[in-house]
């Protein structure tokens, strides 16, 4: 199901899963829609045990991406940009594949809270520190949810979070390595090196004072998105 507004509207989620389940109550009006329009072979291939929706608008606050977050359907927010007259670029805002992901989040969670704990420093307490620090570059900041990383965006990634490991945190940015002064064990140049996320300067964060460091390079970053 597609729900598309041309503006921001409080509305476009709740309207997109009103006619969601409209639908799935009228399996069969559509189903036999289907037929007529595209032959009976169709209707049979229909996968109901998988309903998405999709929402289409020029933008979205954040209390529609916290909302998404608590649905238990699977709901993208996409954005879309204007580029010149002719060009128009899509966005995705959040993405939510509904209570099975919530709940492999919430081991995973589980799982690095504990290895957090056995090294006596909480990777999970710092990741939420990156966090707040990402987001609070600007009003325009995105985050969004992908299976092996966290990406933060303007009109694409400028950073990306990795899960916590035991004794550190990996963070990868959009700043050409060359422009900077590596320090080993803090800053490394990946380019051409295979990583989750996207950015060829990789950041490493083992305590509170690390994002401090890193904090010029987050801005950096964050300017160049």
């Amino acid at each position: 199901m597609v729900e598309y507004k041309r503006g921001v509207d409080a509305g476009v989620i709740n309207q997109g899963l009103f006619y969601l389940s409209w639908l799935m109550d009228h399996r069969a009006e559509f189903e036999h829609l289907l037929g007529d329009r595209l032959g009976v072979t169709a209707a049979p291939q229909v996968l109901w045990s998988g309903p998405r929706l999709i929402c289409i608008a020029g933008d979205f606050t954040r209390y529609d991406v916290h909302a998404v977050r608590q649905h238990r359907r699977p709901i993208d927010l996409v954005r879309y940009r204007f580029f010149g007259s002719d060009l128009i670029g899509p966005e995705n805002v959040a993405s939510v594949s509904g209570g099975m992901r919530v709940t492999r989040r919430a081991r995973r969670q589980t799982v690095a809270r504990a290895a957090a704990a056995v090294q006596g420093v909480s990777m999970v307490e710092l990741a939420d520190t990156v966090d707040e620090a990402l987001l609070a570059l600007g009003d325009g900041v995105n985050r969004v949810e992908h299976k092996q990383y966290r990406a933060y965006q303007r009109l694409r990634n400028f950073a990306c979070l990795c899960p916590p490991q035991r004794s550190k945190l990996l963070v990868y940015l959009k700043i050409d390595p060359k422009d900077v002064d590596l320090v080993p064990g803090f800053t490394r140049n990946v380019t051409g090196l295979g990583h989750h996320g996207t950015g060829d300067l990789e950041v490493q964060l083992r305590t509170p004072r690390d994002v401090e460091r890193a904090r010029d390079l987050f801005r950096a970053s964050y300017a160049a998105g």
